[in-house]
């Protein structure tokens, strides 16, 4: 009775100042992620760092982000939604300041992954909570849209980076990614506790509470609820086995293989993306100009994918977007002139951050609500590790006298890869009910 009422609300503005405030996280999230990769060419030269270096600032956030992941779901599914994400744009924001006053390297690394920490914990909990309120029929464009705010991100880095960085340093640019601290008190006034997770845990009166302020709230008639004990969700106990048991065993393993797969590229890309068309003979301003052009074209990928998830299902939207993302990563690495660079890297852009939206809508409809923030951080998790090698790779690759396409032959043969994994072993959740897909 209390999910029917749920999902049977109208769309309105409770659903878009959710998606705004939990948005507004990812976008600084993204920020900051952005930042890093527009610092490193500028730290590189005052630091003198070898590529080896530069993979590994990028590789330690991915450390920090992987087992945030892991146990800020975790977490989530025991003490809550709100509380989790709350904790975690603090303590990115508060690293991202810490980051501004590194004295060395080493310093750098330490704080760099307690930034990690806070920016993996915070995504899958925020797209967790964000599912859990979207009614079906539109569940999937609010998942993409909440990811386009990625994009949005990296162009505010990409502004920072070109209009600050040249005149005042590095540092500036991690001073202004503290920001996000303030925020918190937003997301404490604006942002509900998931219905499910009380249900899940046996909180009728106050998941009652809620759908009855958000029908006020939205002028549908108001009935009293009766004391409905059987309105708990029940479901599977929230351990990490429960994820290797059937049914879920395939979704797990599936998730895991294409999280891993898209953060590898993604990280292996565009970690080094400014210091790859710096190495084509660019300057770092027209590095950071041309990084902006490719940048924007991931909204208008995001607002595709938006549109084509809830009509031809997650599944062949991922799976189309992820092959074209490995055939456009295979022409930008092989790109001769500054036209043809910019046009393929913006559709790779497009595509690859379009298939971003997907997973993160694709990845918590897979588990029941006892498990789905446990599920989704660790899928997510798991994929961090992709993110901690690529860069890595990358710098060994170029330091032993790889070319770029060499570098971007593998990127392809990725893609294609975890495109076919989706096609093979996925599960179509288009416009379902979250509890009838456990």
């Amino acid at each position: 009775m209390i999910l029917d009422r749920l999902e049977t609300l109208p769309v309105g503005k409770f659903h878009y100042k959710l998606l705004l405030v939990t948005g507004l996280g990812w976008l600084f999230d993204s920020m900051d992620t952005g930042l890093i990769a527009f610092i490193l060419p500028v730290l590189a030269k005052e630091w003198l760092l070898t590529p080896g270096q530069m993979g590994l600032i990028g590789s330690i956030g991915l450390i920090g982000m992987a087992l945030g992941a892991v146990i800020s779901g975790t977490i989530a599914d025991h003490i809550g939604r709100k509380q989790v994400f709350t904790i975690t744009v603090l303590l990115y924001s508060i690293a991202t300041g810490l980051c501004a006053l590194a004295w060395d390297y080493t310093s750098l690394l330490v704080f760099r992954f307690l930034v990690g920490f806070g920016l993996g914990g915070e995504l899958p909990v925020a797209a967790t909570l964000v599912s859990e309120y979207a009614p079906a029929h539109v569940r999937g464009r609010f998942i993409v849209l909440l990811e386009s705010f990625w994009a949005i991100g990296w162009l505010a880095a990409a502004c920072i980076a070109y209009f600050l960085i040249p005149v005042y340093g590095w540092r500036s640019a991690f001073i202004i990614g503290a920001l996000p601290a303030l925020y918190v008190f937003l997301i404490r006034l604006h942002m509900p506790e998931s219905v499910r997770y009380l249900l899940s845990k046996g909180r009728i009166a106050e998941a009652q509470h809620i759908v009855i302020e958000l029908e006020k709230k939205m002028h549908v008639p108001v009935t009293p609820f009766a004391n409905e004990k059987e309105e708990m969700l029940e479901g599977p106990s929230g351990s990490f086995m429960t994820l290797w048991r059937k049914p879920f065993i395939v979704r797990t393993i599936m998730l895991w293989l294409v999280w891993f797969g898209i953060i590898y590229s993604y990280y292996g890309i565009f970690m080094w993306l400014p210091s790859l068309v710096f190495q084509q003979g660019f300057t770092v301003v027209k590095t950071f100009e041309y990084v902006l052009v490719m940048t924007l074209a991931q909204l208008p990928g995001y607002y595709c994918a938006a549109w084509l998830v809830d009509r031809i299902g997650r599944k062949y939207t991922l799976s189309a977007f992820l092959l074209c993302s490995g055939i456009a990563s295979y022409f930008f690495g092989h790109a001769s002139a500054a036209v043809t660079l910019m046009i393929w890297g913006a559709i790779m852009s497009f595509f690859n951050l379009g298939a971003w939206g997907v997973l993160y809508t694709y990845t918590p409809e897979m588990y029941p609500t006892s498990i789905r923030a446990l599920g989704s951080g660790w899928a997510a998790g798991f994929g961090r590790f992709g993110g901690m090698a690529a860069p890595i790779l990358v710098g060994v690759m170029l330091s032993r006298g790889f070319s770029i396409g060499s570098v971007f032959y593998m990127f392809a043969f990725v893609f294609i890869a975890v495109s076919a994994i989706v096609l093979g072993l996925g599960i179509e959740s288009k416009q379902k009910n979250l509890e009838s897909l456990s």
